[in-house]
């Protein structure tokens, strides 16, 4: 079927029309050139609306141009993240359908303290946390020790992650929560840091689950001083990840590991009341034993990264993946939450 698709993009990643003499790999709009331009040789007709922070250009397209779905591409709104799901929220109230997680779900998965206390409440295991308040000094629980891992505990993307987050002593602690305090604006989550395996599993569905194979992001080339976490740089720089090795790939796994992590994914999944799609997030310790690290709603969508590699081993193909998530938006009855 042949759809009318109304494109909801942040409108400083609006693909140009004319990419002449652009290299598309190193846009930061790719993924939705990659989207968007697939649709439209499936043979959709996609209208792409650039939205910042003012969602009054919504309603009157969606009137004139009556989209079958509405793509959901945003991230954030006003350049805040945590108000992505007002925009979902907006959508439901004008009765469109769209792709991706519903708004309770990014609530829940956003706020990485919320959601490790629901996973800790359904036994699924994560790793011991605190979260130290803006403006405020991190306290730790007595069972946690060093080393830790220092993170935003909203922000996504890797974003505020360096080798310097990962903490081994008070001093360095509370130095590194002042950054996230200061740097971010955002309150700090702190982590018992797993030394081991980092492991992504993608999740499709609403009522019905599928999940896709283990994913793993491996540090060939990373010297031995370093910590093996997916730092800002290790995500966004080619140039790094050449340099150290950096690849992702299915994950070679002892026998039952990857079967009992995918049911982690889809338990943790339903936990967080999550619909689309979604990548939950693993690390994994020297004796196999794996713990959530967070769930990614809405995670990136461009051909070549880890969510579309991961559905195209599981012979999924990019076009048929889009087609599976615009399914997915279209069945799904927001009204019939929690009945």
């Amino acid at each position: 079927m042949k759809r009318r698709i109304l494109a909801l993009v942040h409108q400083h990643l609006v693909p140009p029309e004319d990419t002449t003499g652009i290299d598309i790999l190193e846009a930061e709009w790719k993924m939705e050139y990659d989207v968007i331009e697939t649709l439209r040789e499936q043979g959709h007709e996609v209208r792409v609306l650039g939205v910042h922070d003012d969602l009054t250009g919504i309603r009157p397209t969606a009137g004139f141009f009556q989209p079958h779905i509405v793509l959901n591409l945003m991230e954030a709104f006003a350049g805040v993240t945590t108000f992505d799901q007002n925009v979902v929220s907006y959508l439901e109230l004008l009765r469109l359908r769209y792709t991706g997680c519903n708004p309770r779900g990014l609530i829940l998965a956003r706020d990485k303290g919320l959601s490790k206390k629901l996973l800790a409440y359904h036994r699924i295991p994560v790793p011991d946390f605190t979260v130290a308040r803006y403006g405020r000094k991190p306290v730790l629980p007595k069972k946690m020790h060093f080393p830790l891992i220092v993170k935003s505990l909203f922000f996504e993307a890797s974003a505020g992650i360096s080798q310097a987050s990962v903490v081994e002593n008070a001093e360095q602690l509370a130095r590194r929560v002042q950054f996230i305090h200061e740097s971010l604006g955002t309150a700090a989550i702190v982590e018992q840091f797993i030394d081991g395996r980092e492991l992504y599993v993608g999740v499709l569905g609403n009522e019905r689950l599928e999940v896709l194979p283990v994913w793993e992001m491996s540090f060939a080339k990373m010297p031995e001083n370093r910590w093996r976490i997916a730092t800002e740089r290790v995500k966004w720089s080619v140039k790094y990840q050449k340099r150290h090795g950096i690849d992702t790939a299915e994950a070679q796994l002892p026998d039952g590991v990857a079967t009992k992590i995918q049911h982690l994914a889809k338990r943790t999944y339903r936990a967080l009341e999550l619909s689309g799609y979604a990548r939950v997030d693993f690390r994994m310790d020297a004796n196999n034993n794996p713990y959530v690290i967070e769930a990614n709603a809405n995670p990136q969508l461009a051909e070549d990264e880890d969510f579309a590699q991961s559905a195209k081993i599981a012979k999924l193909p990019y076009p048929r993946l889009l087609e599976w998530i615009m399914a997915l938006g279209v069945q799904w009855q927001p009204h019939r939450m929690g009945l």
